[in-house]
């Protein structure tokens, strides 16, 4: 989960929004990048979810469902607002939790 958040957000480093219409390339990442995070969330125990009530675990797998089965609708305004503002600050929680866990 860590990873791919990372990677989501190494992947609009200095990009904006616009970039994301005219970068299938980018658009494609995006999409795998958080299915996968939801696919990786949606395994995480229900002990450690308990834990870590600050990360919004049901709506990271909703997200990820409606990218796999959403029938080629992507809201690609949503998928960037999700990786440029809310990643971000996943990233280091992640770690933390990691960390705590170790």
């Amino acid at each position: 989960m860590l990873t791919f958040t990372r990677r989501a957000v190494a992947a609009v480093a200095e990009k904006n929004r616009s970039d994301l219409d005219s970068d299938v390339v980018l658009a494609a990442a995006l999409e795998r990048f958080l299915e996968v995070v939801g696919e990786a969330a949606s395994k995480v125990s229900a002990a450690t979810k308990e834990g870590a009530p600050h990360i919004p675990w049901r709506e990271i797998v909703g997200m990820s469902d409606r990218l796999i089965h959403g029938n080629s609708a992507v809201d690609y305004d949503s998928v960037w607002d999700v990786v440029s503002t809310d990643l971000g600050g996943m990233v280091s929680t992640l770690e933390t939790l990691l960390a705590d866990q170790a």
